[in-house]
């Protein structure tokens, strides 16, 4: 294996001493591992005090983990198949303890040695009256001194990983070998000297070794900094780098004028006033246009804000200086309904409007794209068949995505190809407010605008848990609001009953609902995603109409249906929503002048999981709030690649723990390129080359909103 130490962290595993093909093979297929860096950056989850020994007489059922000497004997397996476990037992001068094994038992059997004795460490365990330890870690005594400091680092396995001897003992045998053999030569510092010593910083060397084999808890604090400052500063440089790239290189048409269609609007067309958010926003939208760079924004506001405003006079000041504007959207229900919506708006204009989504075909499609083409179509709004290649714009100068979570990056990519050679402004909006911390992460490359002011006069949905014994609550507060005139939607998690997953489904609900709520006093829509797009129109329609008083739906209801007159959200088998879902489906009541609820069905027994997302439900509106407690509780997704879960580039930071540091990196990153936009500087020199050496395979997605 290479000597130097940059050739050695890109060293594949298999060269690895006490790795090999076979081994190697596995550490890539469960973990990921394929270089001696990805060895050493799958950090242990935690350490463990490997200096305390008990006396196996003196362990209870009170005692979490043990640590003993003792000599092994009795290895019996019971049982068959899977049913097959393996013990023994490990005896000191005091007494002994059963140990016992369900998996890799053929391994186990093969390799412990009667007779010798053994160091065993593991979690204490009561059974049949008995104290066993169940799966412990064995390691000969010598073996155990080597390879263990005050605090000795346990690493995620699988049971493949134990069979071919590759748990959390065999690999830190592996990299404590490792980091023996590197101790010779330091891994080289990257970060400049002044960052290190003004924010106190463990050496780069240091902190990899400290991380598995630290030499005491202050000792691993400070890898534990160290690393995490790592992951978090390079990231913000590499959003720092993409913003810097993408205003000195991509150009923007300039939308300089503000003309007649955007004036007279705003004068004559609007029925209400603006909000200061929204007119706040709309400022910062329009020094973007006029700037001569690609606008690149996100707008944020909780449902309800006034987002869909905001982007009609975006698309006015498109159409006031010559160009097109499109809106997507992820479903037709919400497409249609911003169509139909728009073209009211803008028919004392004279604006044209088309529409296109999938169910467009035939003549109607064919003249559609020509008009398109000619540039006589101003607006277009539709789902994912605009991003088609056949979609051709004469002149695209704004492209919206409303829901922008709803599209993958590849899709929302397709929209800077729209217009050539210099690509549309880009406004994304989301009606799932981020968290500040998630938003400086994520969309670093973005400018960010919040709507965090609602429309006055929004009363705050009042939001109850209930469970199946409140069951007659419920139907009472139903007749009393229908009684009242208003309107009720009842959301399913599924259509039809599921072998699998014991919830109440659609249709059991619907036909159970007919006998509470019978005809012809009350009447019911029903709504799902297998429907025919007439066919939920036809009762989605009804329902706007007040033909009906309920409405029985699945999730296709979370977006896009406005009914001022609904009141009452009730939502079934609440433990199997998201945060953010919940908060999407509440969002369709308290749109009218009536108090309006929002009712969270449940099992009586759920997990804790779900009662902390029921609780967080019913203790706030607020969804910058929610989306906190959703950060919390799911964690991020991946921010510069294409997947949208799981941020693999952090392996330690925790972007809601770890706010402040987010904070201070971003601050040095963005200074930083302020004073040295190319990092040619001599003192960044070495961090230019590990920011290009480690995020060469980055596309920089993130730059496509």
């Amino acid at each position: 294996m290479p000597t130097n130490s940059k050739s050695i962290l890109d060293t594949p595993i298999e060269y690895l001493k006490g790795v090999g093909p076979i081994r190697a093979d596995l550490l890539k297929k469960e973990l990921g591992i394929h270089t001696v860096l990805d060895l050493l950056q799958s950090y242990p989850f935690r350490h463990i005090d490997k200096t305390k020994f008990h006396k196996i007489s003196e362990i209870n059922i009170a005692d979490d983990f043990v640590q003993v000497k003792g000599v092994l004997n009795k290895l019996q397996v019971h049982g068959q198949a899977r049913k097959k476990r393996l013990t023994a037992q490990l005896k000191d001068e005091t007494g002994s303890i059963q140990l016992v094994w369900f998996k890799g038992v053929a391994w186990l059997e093969k390799n412990l040695q009667p007779g010798v004795n053994y160091v065993c460490y593991g979690k204490v365990n009561f059974f049949n009256g008995r104290i066993n330890v169940p799966h412990p870690e064995l390691t000969l005594p010598n073996e155990n001194t080597q390879t263990s400091s005050h605090l000795a680092p346990v690493y995620h396995s699988t049971e493949k990983l134990n069979v071919k001897g590759l748990d959390s003992k065999g690999r830190r045998i592996i990299i404590f070998h490792l980091l023996q053999r590197m101790s010779g030569e330091k891994l080289e510092e990257h970060l400049p000297d002044y960052i290190l010593q003004k924010l106190k910083l463990m050496g780069r060397h240091e902190a990899l070794v400290n991380i598995h084999f630290p030499k005491d808890q202050r000792c691993l604090d400070q890898a534990v900094r160290r690393i995490k400052f790592d992951e978090v500063f390079y990231f913000q440089l590499r959003m720092s780098q993409l913003r810097a790239d993408r205003q000195m290189h991509i150009k923007g048409l300039s939308f300089g004028k503000v003309g007649s269609y955007f004036n007279q609007f705003y004068k004559e067309c609007i029925p209400f006033e603006l909000t200061g958010a929204q007119k706040r926003v709309i400022k910062e939208i329009r020094v973007d246009l006029g700037s001569g760079v690609q606008m690149n924004r996100l707008l944020q506001g909780d449902v309800g804000s006034g987002k869909t405003m905001v982007g009609l006079l975006t698309m006015l000041l498109a159409l006031d200086n010559g160009f097109q504007a499109c809106m997507i959207a992820p479903t037709e229900i919400l497409a249609q309904q911003h169509y139909a919506s728009l073209k009211k708006d803008l028919e004392q204009l004279g604006i044209s409007v088309g529409y296109l989504a999938g169910s467009v075909k035939g003549k109607k499609r064919k003249l559609l794209l020509e008009e398109l083409a000619t540039g006589t179509l101003q607006i277009l709004i539709g789902t994912h068949a605009v991003l088609e290649d056949p979609v051709v714009f004469k002149n695209l100068g704004l492209a919206i995505t409303d829901e922008q979570h709803r599209f993958g990056v590849a899709q929302r990519s397709k929209l800077w190809k729209k217009n050539k050679p210099i690509p549309p402004h880009i406004l994304v909006m989301t009606a799932t407010p981020i968290p500040r911390t998630l938003a400086m992460t994520m969309y670093g490359d973005l400018e960010v605008s919040k709507i965090d002011e609602m429309p006055p006069g929004r009363k705050p949905v009042t939001t109850l848990h209930k469970t199946e014994e409140n069951r007659l609550y419920v139907f009472g507060l139903m007749r009393k609001l229908i009684a009242a005139g208003q309107q009720v939607y009842i959301v399913y998690p599924l259509i039809e009953e599921s072998a699998k997953l014991d919830l109440n489904n659609l249709m059991q609900g619907y036909e159970s609902l007919e006998r509470d709520f019978p005809k012809p006093e009350y009447q019911i829509s029903i709504v799902h995603g297998r429907m025919k797009t007439e066919d939920k129109d036809y009762e989605m329609q009804r329902f706007v109409r007040n033909e009906t008083q309920i409405m029985i739906a699945t999730t296709v209801i979370e977006v896009g249906v406005n009914v001022p007159n609904a009141s009452l959200m009730i939502i079934e088998n609440t433990e199997r929503f998201g945060l953010s879902q919940l908060h999407q489906l509440r969002g369709r009541v308290g749109r009218g002048a009536d108090q309006a609820f929002c009712i969270l069905m449940s099992k009586k027994n759920i997990s804790k999981g779900s009662y902390k997302r029921i609780k967080s439900m019913v203790r706030t509106t607020d969804g910058f709030e929610i989306a906190e407690a959703d950060l919390k509780l799911r964690g991020p997704g991946s921010i510069d690649g294409t997947m949208q879960s799981g941020m693999a580039m952090f392996k330690l930071t925790d972007i809601v723990r770890d706010g402040d540091m987010i904070r201070v990196c971003r601050e040095m990153a963005v200074r930083i390129f302020e004073k040295d936009p190319s990092l040619e500087l001599d003192i960044h020199k070495k961090m230019r080359l590990h920011l290009e050496h480690y995020f060469h395979l980055v596309k920089g997605w993130s730059r496509i909103s």
